[in-house]
Parts: structure tokens; sequence; C-alpha cells
């Protein structure tokens, strides 16, 4: 599939847009066109009506939008939806249930823009191989389940050959074992094709998965633009929920010893129980907070394994008797551990320390 857009392209804009007593007011935005942007907040912060903005669904939308250049909204023109060549994949997959599988995907082809070059029989197919659905291709959608029918939708929008890609929640009605299979599709798709991602959701696991970036979203308006990294980095990040302060760590699977699979993070090795198989050459790693503790030296006598060289470089108070610590690690990654303030004047942690990182529990962010 041809790659449109440039490692430099950008979008900019202001949109405002009112629907009944809500009122959407972006303010001024710039996004990179590289990667997957997670729009994030709560329901009702104006998540879809942005991303419907910005797709030129709404007829009413004001402002600006200009994309890698080309003006797609502004007070002269607005740009149709299907000139903006946007790949759209909805929350409920919006398939014509009359409809077979493959005639749903060939529906998006017969409406393409003269200027977008037709799919082969062979770019179709691997198309159709890649999302999973080559062997569903003349079964009604109806005998679909919701993870199958999500991926004739994500199907449909890739044929179309888009320079955007479009995701409006997509995993929302999906239960957990589906939910993983479709974001390592996704994580494919997007690795293999190079096309930009605009993706809601309201999870931050799915945020942790999947963000290059991330745009906070509140009352209709962007509240501001981070990389996971720097949202991570907050020790009010709203990606927090009931389980607390977050990490994101990010290293390369090698070959599994002894059962486990080692994560290479620079001199480092992370040991995960998961012996999945990774297609990509580097992986995150999710590690909650309160799963982190701290060693002045490094316990040789222990069931946890994974035991981190790190520097104390913060300590945030967090109420209830409890302190959360930012550490560095040897590769310059940043790990929280959340201890007690009775467990921190203990230890004398202070600035500067180099200590332990002991880690009870790692997951592969899913």
């Amino acid at each position: 599939m041809q790659k449109t857009f440039n490692n430099s392209a950008v979008m900019n804009g202001h949109l405002k847009l009112k629907l009944g007593s809500f009122e959407l007011n972006s303010g001024e935005f710039t996004l990179p066109l590289q990667g997957v942007t997670v729009l994030f907040g709560r329901s009702g912060s104006g998540k879809s009506s942005l991303l419907r903005a910005i797709s030129g669904l709404d007829e009413s939308v004001s402002g600006h939008l200009e994309v890698n250049g080309q003006v797609w909204q502004n007070d002269q023109q607005t740009l149709a939806p299907q000139a903006r060549n946007i790949g759209f994949v909805f929350q409920d997959a919006a398939l014509f249930p009359h409809m077979t599988v493959r005639q749903n995907l060939m529906y998006g082809l017969k409406r393409l823009p003269k200027k977008v070059a037709k799919i082969s029989d062979s770019e179709f197919m691997e198309i159709v191989t890649r999302v999973g659905v080559a062997d569903k291709l003349d079964r009604a959608v109806t005998f679909l389940s919701g993870g199958e029918r999500q991926r004739v939708a994500i199907g449909r929008a890739l044929l179309c050959r888009p320079d955007l890609l479009c995701m409006d929640e997509p995993l929302s009605a999906l239960d957990w074992r589906a939910k993983s299979q479709m974001l390592s599709l996704i994580e494919e798709l997007v690795d293999a094709y190079k096309i930009p991602l605009l993706y809601i959701t309201h999870t931050p696991a799915e945020v942790e998965r999947l963000a290059d970036r991330i745009v906070f979203m509140h009352e209709g308006s962007i509240e501001t633009i981070e990389t996971l990294q720097q949202a991570l980095a907050r020790a009010d990040s709203p990606l927090f929920d009931e389980h607390g302060a977050v990490s994101v760590l990010v290293g390369q699977p090698e070959a599994i010893e002894e059962g486990m699979r080692p994560i290479r993070m620079g001199t480092e090795k992370l040991w995960l129980s998961d012996n999945s198989v990774f297609s990509k050459a580097t992986v995150r790693v999710r590690v909650v907070a309160r799963d982190v503790s701290i060693a002045l030296s490094n316990p040789k006598d222990l069931s946890i394994i994974n035991h981190l060289q790190a520097t104390v470089t913060e300590l945030i108070p967090e109420g209830e008797n409890r302190l959360l610590v930012r550490l560095q690690l040897e590769d310059g990654q940043k790990l929280f551990s959340e201890v007690t303030n009775y467990s921190a004047q203990r230890l004398n942690l202070q600035i500067g320390l180099s200590v332990f990182a002991l880690i009870k529990s790692v997951a592969v962010a899913e």
C-alpha cells in the first residue's frame, strides 16, 4: 500500500462545532501525522466530535484545518469527506447486514476518488488475509462475531488506500480476548502500512499499548498534547486509574530461557512469564507502581527475579501515608515505585540515591 504522507507531515487546526448543549472548541493544535495518536478523555469530553470534525462528517463545523500543506477547512472552503481520503472505523463496525463480507469490502472500493489507484486482486487478498477475513468472504456479516465484524470494517477502510486512518472506540464492545487480538492486529497494521492513526479510547491500557502521543480532551477542548512517556511521567496523569501510577518500559524481546522471556533494556534484562511470540522488534511492558519495591542492595535470596539498578530522581507525596518514588533506570527509562512514608524514612530515600527496583509483577502492555 502506497504511503502518501512523509515523515514530517503535520495536521494544524482549530475546529468548532455546536451540537445542542455541547460545544466543541478545540483550540489551536498541531499533530504530527506519524504512528498512533490517541484522543483520550471522559465520556462527553469531545473525542468523537473532534474526530468527526477532522473527517468532515459534520457539515456545521467551522474553523480551519490544514493537513500536510493542503487546506481541508477554512472560511472559504470545506473539503468533502471523500476528498480527505480518510479510512474510518466506527465503534459498531457499521457494516451492511444484508451484504456478505466480500460485498461490504467492495462497497468502499466502488466509491474511491478518481485520483486513488484501484486495488489489484493481489493487494485485495493481501489485505483481507492480513486482517484475518480471507476465509469469510462469502459469509453473511450477521453470522460474524464482534471481533470479526471489526476486522471486516478495518479491511474495508484499508482497501480504500487511506492517507489517514481513524478509529472511534473500535474495541469497546469486545471481550478481553478479542480486544487483545485486535490490539495486536492494529499494531501490526500501523507497522506494516505506515498509515498515521487517530484512535479514540477512554481505556488507559489501550493508550499504554498503542499510543505514540495523546490528545487529552476536557469539555470540548484540547487540554494538552503529550507523548506517551510525557503523560506517564506526570504523577497526576489522567491515564492513572484505580491501580494508581503506571510505567511503560520499552525493550527488545530475546529468546526464551528457562521458561521465561527476557526483555533487553540496555545492559539489563526484565523477565516475563509471558512466552508469546512477538511480531515486533520492540515491546512495551506495563509496570504498576504498587508492584515495585525498593532495596538499598541487591538481595540474593528472593523469589522476585527482576532486580533493576536505578537512581532516585524525585519523591512525590501522595497522601494516606504513601510516597511515589520516581526512579531512573540505567538505560534512562523512568519507573515509578509506590512505598509507605515509613519505608521511605527507614531506607532514608533521597534524590540521587542508588537503589535496586524489585519488580514483583510485569505484563506486556495490552
